[in-house]
């Protein structure tokens, strides 16, 4: 895979489907080094829609079952370089061990902390879940770097739905967000803006905060400032 074959597939992906693209804030974007880019989540456009917004390639976390599907395998890992996380009890592990190596290699890593509910559970454009802060120790486990919230602010798109989730458990049963009844929703963004948020410097302070009694402080204090700035962005983008 080459370096620059997901943001080409992004390019080329958001112009095949016809989706106009508004970006704000763009000076907030740092010009350099490893990010981890942290993004609400509604569905498998957000992150073609990043990658075209940064202008970069970012490597995606994504579900499990999604390294299992054939086509959408070759399409997720092959095309848009993202990385499957393993079953249920190895993917906090596998997780730190594939993004920190990313990260200290001066790449680009995205997550979405919501988890995978948005992709199992239909969301109004303006709705956000609560962060899980996976993402905190991450970026503190890491180097120096830049941890850069995003908002993605849908303003028109269309709502249908992809598979049945039962027929997802054949590819992971794992999951038991497949294990109802009901449609994988699929939400097409016809028009959307992508908010830039302020970066979140991680320095020596906060690294040698992070340890014994205060990490759990530090921790917190990422989570809040990412989950405050996005749902910020999030509101003044759903106009």
């Amino acid at each position: 895979m080459s370096v620059n074959s997901p943001l080409q597939t992004s390019r080329w992906f958001l112009t095949a489907m016809g989706t106009r693209q508004f970006l704000y804030y763009e000076d907030r974007i740092p010009p350099a080094g490893p990010m981890l880019v942290v993004s609400n989540h509604r569905g498998f456009m957000d992150a073609p829609v990043l990658m075209t917004a940064l202008n970069r390639s970012i490597r995606f976390a994504c579900h499990h079952y999604m390294g299992q599907v054939p086509v959408m395998r070759e399409i997720v890992t092959g095309q848009l370089g993202c990385f499957p996380l393993e079953v249920p009890e190895h993917r906090q592990q596998d997780f730190f061990q594939q993004a920190l190596k990313l990260l200290n290699a001066a790449q680009t890593v995205g997550v979405f902390p919501e988890g995978a509910n948005p992709m199992v559970q239909f969301t109004q454009p303006c709705q956000m879940g609560k962060f899980q802060r996976g993402f905190a120790h991450l970026a503190l486990r890491s180097r120096h770097l830049a941890v850069l919230p995003i908002a993605i602010a849908s303003l028109e798109e269309v709502n249908t739905s992809a598979v049945p989730l039962k027929l997802l458990s054949l590819f992971d049963p794992s999951e038991p967000l497949f294990n109802q009844a009901g449609w994988h929703p699929l939400v097409i963004y016809r028009r959307v803006a992508v908010l830039i948020g302020h970066p979140y410097w991680i320095t020596s302070q906060h690294l040698k905060q992070y340890q014994g009694k205060q990490a759990k402080t530090v921790v917190a204090d990422l989570t809040e400032h990412c989950e405050a700035e996005i749902a910020g962005l999030l509101s003044q983008g759903c106009y």
